[in-house]
């Protein structure tokens, strides 16, 4: 799955490291530097454009994908 593929290369991160639930900051310490990296690398990966307000959704793969999701009309 590229979402996943995506955000484990940012966080340098091995995919069974990640699960749906873990939270990027306080499970694997991305710092909010790490989530703007994910949010462009998922704009440019889809084609899509996400308003910096749904980082706040963006805390786990499940935010991720829904956000990403409601974006690309998933």
């Amino acid at each position: 799955m590229k979402l996943k593929e995506i955000v484990c290369e940012i966080l340098e991160l091995d995919e069974d490291e990640v699960t749906e639930t873990s939270l990027f900051n306080e499970d694997h310490g991305a710092d909010s530097l790490r989530a703007i990296e994910i949010l462009a690398s998922l704009e440019k990966e889809f084609g899509v454009v996400i308003d910096q307000s749904e980082m706040a959704r963006m805390v786990n793969l499940k935010g991720v994908r829904e956000v990403v999701g409601e974006a690309a009309g998933w």
